[in-house]
């Protein structure tokens, strides 16, 4: 017996000895699969890229460019749709009122609007991303380059009531919505082409994110008159690397999901504007270049930005500045007053 419970200690002490080694020394062909893992995890980027954010996907990112005219009037907020593109320009309309160009590629809402009445300038942008362009209503010069085919389009003054609805909750002009499902069908009736993907952004990769310089831009607002209506306001978040947009105070999010517009990459240009009617259409000058800054991971740069074959690109030293992967949105000011008046920072 007591032969036999010295056995059973000896085995007991020898079983615990090699316990405790494997927990100060580890064992060794786990740890050499989990490298194995990590190092694969590390080389094995994605083969695909959305040609308008720069993630990355492992299927193909092929498709068409929709962009689409979005109401930013008070009575149209907030909007449906929004967080959903990839890009967004700001640009103003008639007086101090700005509209929104929501370009939408690798993701797609079920419903986009208020969709709102064409400029030519926003149809230029349009045409620079290859995009299919979606409008109720039109101005003159508008009217002439959709009803010439200068981009292929869908406009509400068509298809007000089919493919256009005009939504319960909101008053006209304030109340007019298209489903991409619509978008997709009227593209087919007309037999436009959806395959061809848009040109190509610069982006940075995850990596080079760190690379980013600047000042401290915890917040900025972009001022397009002196009523606060159609201030646009974006605040930093660090939490999550990104900025929350704000009109007059009231945070921009989806009618219908209530998701927040987060922001990956400001760019605010500056560009001649000139009023050419009674009504107050406006010129705007997207083709000579200009001032801008462009703020990124809570830091703003001052750059330049040219028009590239329709793209409007930040420049600086004469190159190119790669945008951080993820959604864009583009606020363009007058040139008068200017990007020192119409633009201020706050650090927080």
């Amino acid at each position: 017996m007591k032969k036999w419970a010295v056995a059973v200690t000896a085995a007991l002490l020898l079983l615990s000895g090699c316990s405790d080694k494997e927990k100060v020394n580890g064992p060794k062909e786990p740890v050499e699969e989990v490298e194995e893992v990590v190092q694969e995890e590390a080389n094995n980027e994605f083969p695909y890229q959305y040609p308008l954010t720069g993630v990355g996907s492992e299927t193909k990112t092929d498709g068409r460019a929709v962009a689409v005219m979005v109401n930013n009037h008070p009575k149209a907020r907030p909007q449906s749709g929004l967080y959903k593109a990839d890009i967004v320009y700001e640009i103003l309309a008639e007086g101090d009122v700005t509209r929104f160009l929501a370009v939408f590629q690798s993701e797609t809402p079920k419903s986009i609007g208020p969709v709102r009445s064409a400029r030519d300038y926003y149809i230029d942008l349009a045409k620079g991303l290859d995009a299919l362009f979606i409008a109720h209503g039109y101005s003159a010069e508008a009217q002439e380059m959709l009803e010439q085919d200068y981009v292929d389009n869908l406009n509400g003054m068509v298809y007000d009531g089919t493919l256009f609805k005009r939504a319960s909750f909101r008053e006209a002009p304030h109340n007019s919505y298209i489903t991409y499902e619509n978008v997709l069908k009227g593209a087919k009736e007309k037999k436009y082409s959806m395959d061809q993907s848009p040109p190509k952004f610069k982006f940075l990769s995850a990596d080079e994110d760190d690379s980013i310089t600047g000042d401290e831009a915890g917040s900025v607002m972009i001022s397009y008159s002196a009523s606060t209506i159609f201030d646009s306001t974006y605040e930093y978040d660090p939490a999550v690397e990104k900025y929350k947009r704000f009109s007059d105070g009231d945070q921009t999010i989806d009618y219908e999901t209530k998701e927040p517009i987060m922001v990956d990459n400001l760019f605010i240009i500056e560009t001649a504007h000139r009023v050419i009617d009674d009504v107050g259409h406006k010129e705007i000058d997207l083709e000579s270049g200009g001032s801008g800054y462009l703020l990124q991971k809570g830091k703003v740069m001052e750059v330049e930005w040219k028009n590239d074959n329709g793209l409007i690109l930040p420049v600086r030293n004469g190159e190119v500045v790669p945008f951080v992967q993820g959604k864009t949105w583009v606020n363009v000011v007058p040139a008068n007053p200017g990007l020192h008046s119409s633009v201020s920072f706050n650090v927080k």
